[in-house]
Formats: structure tokens, C-alpha cells, sequence
């Protein structure tokens, strides 16, 4: 006799457990299948939560070494404990994974540790991690299988010498010389923490410019200031082979431009070159999902795939490979089956990279913009006039706001400054709600804080900053 269920999620990252504690909370009996043994997926396990763990304590070592004594704390000779660091890095995602678990409890959804396939359009079969099989029958089915680390040809990751991000989260040394393939999200970050903690870093990167896709100015004040703390960067330039001998690495290079090759040596290579779909083993042939020519699942607006009942939500649908916006598809699909207006806008998906200065951005950039010929203002403000950032010490960047010429409704909002990631937050919900550069402009912000550059940004819109 084979379990039945209202709803079936496959994969419990942040889009499927978020989807099937939603469809819990709504009346439904919910499955959620997992093959590792803890929930949270690739962003909670070796993702998003363990780099964000290892940023924050790398930043705390920056700052005793670089920063404290101009406050007037005097530290001495400041050393790193790694063992301790990747300790605490364990613990912060135990305790979130365990987190997870109990919230499934709470919620009643049932949770299957194993490899799921489906078998047909209304059934899952699970290959349960005790080596026996299990079938559940069900109304619906979710897929939340998420990515995986893209690979290079003639780079072969082996967690050692030559590391996936995964890899990189657990080095159980310091490496003196670490090269980085790829200038995006996750090439900065995990670059940024083993510089931090004494790696000469060097980023490799086959396009002109990092941050793909990122505001021009963003990008370009970026690059400065990672320079600055000390991340080389070889821009333009075409990773073509990597060999290790005697535990160390040899990256072949090569311009793009002058096509003169050169050998970088180094104790560890990242290679952050993005993220493929999960699709394989999934059984989708068995019901004939289609699949685009990159692997991505093809669904439509709401979210379903070819086959009725059958939707499909998060990295495994393309778009932007984010936590937060797979868990507003999933939320999307749980108040969809439960005959309410499920609903994401991604027009309004905030990005953030995590470094120092952080680095947030929404909706348009100026590049965008023109290429569409959408008329538009543009109102920055720098952190280096805001008075709370002087009061911590932490001036660099700035807030910058696109807003439509005419109706003055916001595009697009780029930040680059201490807070970032959160200071955003504001600028998504005025997206959302259709509210104005100078709504913003004229909403009392409390003093000092470092949201009043945002307030400063929306007023500078009409050339109503008041200080700068």
C-alpha cells in the first residue's frame, strides 16, 4: 500500500521546505523528500548559511587586526584559530538544520530521507536511505531539486587541491596562494573570507568586469575597493587546464584578448563558475517534462510544468539562482493548490553579495535601461556624507536609485556600503507596492542611521539631497 498525499515535494532546500510547511499551514498532507540527512538544502548545508558563518568571522579577524585601534581598542598581536571558525560554522547550520526538522513536526509534514523518482504524473517512488523502497500517491507534485556547482573541462575538482565551493567552506588549512575561477557572488565572497584569513587571492575572471549582470558603477566601484583590501584580479582572461602535482595546483591561462598564456600556480583553486539545474535521476522522462537546451524545467506562469500537476520551482526553473526567490515560488504553489492568488514579482527580486562593503542591488540597472530607452533619473548618495556610517568607520559605497522620468516610480535601486543587504529592503517594498522615489524621499528616517542615505538617494532623484 503506497502513502497518500495532497502534495509531494522533492528536494527540502529553502524552496521545497518553505513549500510544503506553506501547504501544510493551508490544509494539506505534505511530503517532502530529501537525500541528505539534514533539511535545508545546498543554501543551509554548504551554501549560503556556512559562507555568510565564515564572512562574519573572518570580518571580526579584519577588524581586530585593521580597524579597532582607530576606535581605541588596542588588541595585540591577533592570530587565526581555524578549527574554532569552521566549529562555529557547524554549529550555526546544525542548529538551523535542526531548526527545519522541528518546524516540519510542528507543521505535520512528513519527511522521507532518500533519492526521490517519480514514476508516474500522481507517484513518487523513494530509495529510503535504509536501503528499502517506499511509494507515496499524490495530488501533486513539487520539484525543488535545486543545483550544483558547473564544472570546467580540463578542471578537475577532487575537494582538495582544486575545490568546489563546497570544498571551500572546509579547508582544514589556510592556503597561501588561492586562485579563484569566476568574478561572480560566490568567487567573491569565499575569496574575500580566505583573504581575510591570509590567502594571497587571485580571481581569474573570462569576462572584462565582475559582477556579471550588476550595475555598471556597482561593478566598477567594487572591483576598487576589493582591490584595495588586497583580492588580484586577471580580468579578460580564459581558464584553459589545471593539473595538481605534489599537492599544488597549475591553472593554465590565457588573454582573451592577446591570446599569451601563462601558468598560475597555487595551493588551492576555487572554480565558482556558476550553478547547474538537478535534473538527472528524477524520473522526468518517465512523465515527459520538458527540459530547455541548458537543462533548466520549463514551467509556466503558474509555475507547473507540461504535465498537469506537476510544478516546479527555484534553481531547477532558471532565472535567478536565489534562496529568497525560491522560496516566494514556493510559497507561489502551496497558495495556488489551496485555490488562493499565489504571486511572485520578479521585478522585484533583491541580489546581495555578502563582502565588505556588502553589495545589494534590485529590479534595472542604468545599462538596462538605456538598451531599452526607458526614460529615467538617477539619485545617489554617498555613505562617506552619512552620519552613522562615519560614526562606525565605514564610508565606502553608496546608495543610487533609478526611478522612471515621468511617472517616478522605481526601477532599479544599487547599493554598494555597510548594511547593504538590508538597507535594500526598503527600496523592495516600495517596488512591490508601486510607491514613488519621492514617497521615499519624504518618509521621515530616524537620526543617525544609515538609512537615511536611502532617504538621501530618493530625495537626490529631483536634486533634494540635503547633505551633499
Amino acid at each position: 500500500m503506497s502513502d497518500i498525499y495532497d502534495l509531494v515535494v522533492i528536494g527540502g532546500g529553502p524552496g521545497g521546505y518553505v513549500a510544503a510547511i506553506r501547504a501544510a499551514q493551508l490544509g494539506q498532507k505534505v511530503a517532502c523528500v530529501e537525500k541528505r540527512q539534514t533539511l535545508g538544502g545546498t543554501c543551509l548545508n554548504v551554501g549560503c548559511i556556512p559562507s555568510k558563518a565564515l564572512l562574519q568571522s573572518s570580518h571580526h579577524l579584519e577588524m581586530a587586526k585593521h580597524e579597532m585601534a582607530a576606535h581605541g581598542v588596542k588588541t595585540g598581536r591577533v592570530s587565526v584559530d581555524l578549527a574554532t571558525m569552521m566549529q562555529r560554522k557547524d554549529t550555526v547550520v546544525d542548529d538551523l538544520t535542526k531548526g527545519i526538522a522541528f518546524l516540519f513536526k510542528k507543521n505535520r509534514v512528513d519527511h522521507f530521507c532518500g533519492t526521490a523518482t517519480i514514476t508516474a504524473s500522481d507517484t513518487v517512488g523513494i530509495a529510503l536511505e535504509d536501503g528499502s523502497n517506499k511509494e507515496l500517491t499524490t495530488d501533486n507534485i513539487l520539484i525543488a531539486t535545486g543545483s550544483k556547482s558547473s564544472t570546467l573541462p580540463g578542471v578537475d575538482v577532487d575537494e582538495k587541491c582544486i575545490v568546489s565551493s563546497t570544498g571551500a567552506l572546509s579547508l582544514d588549512t589556510v592556503p597561501k596562494k588561492l586562485v579563484v575561477i569566476g568574478a561572480g557572488v560566490i568567487g567573491l565572497e569565499l575569496g574575500s573570507v580566505w583573504r581575510r584569513l591570509g590567502s594571497e587571492v587571485t580571481v581569474v575572471e573570462y569576462l572584462d568586469a565582475i559582477l556579471p549582470g550588476m550595475d555598471k558603477e556597482i561593478r566598477q566601484r567594487s572591483k576598487l575597493i576589493l582591490a584595495k583590501q588586497g583580492i588580484n584580479f586577471r580580468l579578460a582572461t580564459k581558464v584553459t587546464g589545471a593539473s595538481v602535482m605534489n599537492n599544488k595546483a597549475m591553472l593554465s591561462i590565457e588573454s582573451v584578448k592577446s591570446g599569451e598564456q601563462e601558468i598560475l600556480n597555487a595551493d588551492v583553486v576555487l572554480v565558482a563558475v556558476g550553478r547547474n539545474p538537478y535534473t538527472q535521476n528524477l524520473g522526468l522522462e518517465n512523465v515527459g517534462i520538458n527540459i530547455d537546451d541548458k537543462g533548466f524545467i520549463t514551467v509556466d506562469e503558474n509555475l507547473q510544468t507540461n504535465v498537469p500537476g506537476i510544478f516546479a520551482i527555484g534553481d531547477v526553473i532558471g532565472g535567478m539562482m536565489l534562496a529568497h526567490k525560491a522560496e516566494e515560488e514556493g510559497i507561489c504553489v502551496a497558495e495556488t493548490l489551496a485555490g488562493q492568488k499565489g504571486h511572485v514579482n520578479y521585478k522585484a527580486i533583491p541580489g546581495v553579495v555578502y563582502t565588505h562593503p556588502e553589495i545589494a542591488a534590485v529590479g534595472r540597472s542604468e545599462d538596462s535601461l538605456k538598451a531599452d530607452d526607458i526614460p529615467y533619473k538617477v539619485g545617489k548618495f554617498p555613505f562617506g556624507a552619512n552620519s552613522r556610517a562615519k560614526a562606525i568607520g565605514d564610508t565606502d559605497g553608496f546608495v543610487k536609485i533609478l526611478a522612471h522620468k515621468e511617472s517616478d516610480l522605481i526601477l532599479g535601486a544599487h547599493i554598494i556600503g555597510p548594511g547593504a543587504g538590508d538597507l535594500l529592503a526598503e527600496i523592495v517594498l516600495a517596488m512591490e507596492a508601486d510607491i514613488s522615489a519621492e514617497d521615499i524621499a519624504r518618509t521621515c528616517h530616524s537620526h543617525p542611521s544609515l538609512g537615511e542615505a536611502v532617504k538621501e538617494s530618493a530625495m537626490a532623484v529631483d536634486n533634494m539631497a540635503i547633505h551633499m
